[in-house]
């Protein structure tokens, strides 16, 4: 057996874990073992706030790792409504994060790290749907995480230029790869393997995952992304971000402000500001982590070289009633702009005459279908391999109430197989639920276990294979709401050919 092996076992029935800065402490839950709140920067306060996250400093003796660390500012009712549970207690000091290791581990696992969404706005590592007990339990390292939310992890303003030798507006993304080095510096002696490292997020956290595939500053620190329910909402260009930057500082009274006092608007006071000085759903492009746009790296196909899963649910549109877009609308102002075409919208959803229903499936496709196809086209060029997937199942008890289809989101505690933890299904979920979900946890830990270029099918109940060489194939995860796994050829594609080719243009305007 392996020295490495040697430590993890002797760990294993003690709890503690000595990393880099110091002896953790943590709990055992039955086959797995939990620590909590552990920090992976130094917390982002005073001095600290708008700077990129600094090292944690070492400690002495044995630290606590049994209670999660505060949330980031934010809603607290928003985020019980919208993102997943109760995010407890906040503070500026919350760059901690969470792992579960099985206590048996006689060899190096694969390590799962999630990115949780919630907007950019709201979300915590902590939060039920989240429990890497289950994942834990197939046999990997599950890591969970906190980064500075809202305007104190996105943010420019031109007091604050100059103070690093980099750009720096994308702290959040910052505190993200600050996680990973985290990880690479220690899971092994959580049991994990350092050299297979699955990034994966939903929604905000999948666009996180697609912005680091896209940065330089993260080449390296993960072997493979899952991105679920990534959005194509463009990146805020820099003069955008620093405008906004002036606006805020002069609606609380700093007109010329300085970095000092844009550092003394009290934490509590930047999450509730509404548009136009809330944050946008996305990263600021522009800065040492993001020097062009994401999606202009996925259509010149520069994305770190790794294998990727993507996909979306079938009523992502849900969303859109949370950031004020009418539905029917949107299909009325493409009526009045004549924009798209709309006689040739209509012959790629034949039958659907209601403004409202077309205006879900076609911004539903526009915004999220579309991503996977261009995430895939882009693998396809690079030569690796991606899974495609199209989540369509909804709780049983659910069918009367969720008749478009999965909701936004509503994958997540299936991915974890938390469905008895996770609001509001824990309280009407049965048997058949609960085998699905566990059905769909086990693909992705397979994909975090065995996807490579070698390994290009996944196995489970419908063995599941790569786009490569000119294949377009994509397993829908659930069929009209049911258990069904169904592979199907060039999904959507025409609608995905023409989308595409709208955010390409786009992208070339701005």
């Amino acid at each position: 057996m392996s020295q490495q092996c040697k430590v993890s076992m002797e760990n294993a029935s003690s709890q503690i874990i000595t990393t880099r800065q110091g002896a953790l402490s943590g709990i055992t839950d039955g086959d797995v073992q939990n620590w909590r709140a552990i920090p992976y920067a130094a917390p982002p306060v005073g001095a600290l706030r708008w700077r990129s996250p600094q090292p944690v400093e070492s400690w002495q003796g044995v630290r606590q790792a049994t209670a999660f660390s505060p949330s980031s500012w934010q809603s607290s009712e928003y985020c019980q409504q919208l993102g997943g549970g109760d995010p407890g207690r906040f503070s500026e000091d919350c760059l901690y994060l969470n792992v579960w290791s099985p206590v048996q581990r006689p060899e190096p696992l694969p390590v799962m790290v999630w990115l949780h969404g919630g907007g950019f706005t709201i979300g915590a590592g902590g939060l039920p749907p989240y429990d890497g007990k289950a994942l834990a339990q197939r046999g990997a390292i599950v890591v969970t995480l906190n980064y500075r939310l809202g305007h104190l992890g996105f943010f420019a303003h031109p007091a604050l230029e100059g103070e690093e030798e980099r750009v720096v507006h994308n702290f959040a993304l910052l505190d993200q790869i600050a996680a990973l080095e985290w990880v690479q510096d220690n899971i092994a002696r959580f049991g994990g393997d350092p050299n297979n490292i699955t990034l994966f997020g939903e929604s905000a956290g999948a666009r996180s995952v697609l912005s680091l595939l896209a940065s330089p500053l993260a080449k390296g620190l993960f072997h493979k992304a899952i991105i679920q329910s990534g959005y194509t909402l463009p990146d805020t260009p820099q003069e955008q971000a620093l405008k906004k930057g002036e606006a805020l500082a002069a609606h609380f009274g700093l007109q010329n402000a300085t970095a000092d006092q844009l550092r003394a608007i009290p934490p509590e006071a930047l999450w509730p500001l509404a548009a136009p000085l809330n944050v946008a759903p996305a990263p600021i492009v522009g800065d040492c982590v993001l020097p062009e746009p994401m999606l202009e790296v996925f259509f010149a196909a520069r994305q770190h070289p790794v294998p990727i899963m993507v996909g979306s649910n079938s009523d992502e549109a849900s969303v859109m009633a949370v950031f004020g877009i009418d539905l029917a609308g949107q299909i009325q102002k493409l009526r009045r702009e004549r924009r798209l075409g709309l006689g040739l919208i209509k012959l790629l959803y034949p039958g659907v005459k209601d403004d409202t229903e077309l205006g879900r499936q076609v911004c539903r496709d526009m915004a999220f279908t579309t991503l996977g196809f261009v995430v895939m086209q882009a693998q396809r060029r690079i030569g690796q391999p991606c899974w495609r997937y199209w989540f369509d199942y909804v709780a049983e008890a659910e069918h009367a109430t969720y008749v478009n289809g999965a909701w936004h989101g509503n994958e997540v505690p299936y991915v974890f197989d938390t469905l008895t933890l996770a609001e509001p299904a824990r309280h009407y979920v049965n048997n058949n639920d609960l085998a699905f979900s566990a059905q769909v946890a086990d693909y992705w830990v397979n994909f975090a276990r065995r996807a490579s270029q070698t390994c290009d099918i996944l196995d489970g109940p419908t063995r599941w294979p790569a786009c490569h060489h000119g294949r377009d194939v994509l397993l829908r995860i659930g069929v009209n709401k049911h258990a069904e796994f169904k592979l199907e050829n060039r999904f959507m594609r025409a609608r995905m050919v023409l989308f595409k080719r709208v955010m390409k243009h786009h992208v070339s305007l701005d």
